[in-house]
């Protein structure tokens, strides 16, 4: 039994699906399944496409690539980032969306504290 707990204790935290730093975000694909008709979104309004992202596959990708639908960019320098999803296509074709979670920052994340 405590061989068990000594092997949870030592293994890895699941890695994050969608890992921002700074102006990069970093897309990996910890699956054994391929994304196809993969859509990253920003802010609900930015998006940024590629077809597919293969198992173990890391993608980087700079936020200011991420384009709205009349042509906008999304500007890193006077934006900020609220929220970001992937959404894709398994291959047997089920759909599957990842929504990173973001801790509340600024004046929201005291709201509650004493």
């Amino acid at each position: 039994m405590l061989v068990a707990g000594a092997a949870a204790a030592c293994s890895k935290p699941a890695r994050e699906p969608l890992k921002l730093d700074g102006n990069i975000l970093t897309v990996e694909n910890a699956t054994s399944e391929t994304w196809t008709d993969v859509e990253l979104w920003l802010n609900t309004y930015y998006r940024l496409q590629k077809s597919t992202i293969e198992p173990g596959e890391r993608v980087h990708a700079p936020l200011d690539n991420f384009v709205a639908g009349f042509g906008q960019r999304f500007e890193f320098r006077r934006m900020q980032v609220k929220d970001l999803r992937l959404v894709a296509k398994l291959p047997d074709g089920r759909a599957i969306e990842i929504k990173k979670e973001f801790t509340a920052g600024g004046l929201a994340g005291l709201k509650g504290r004493s």
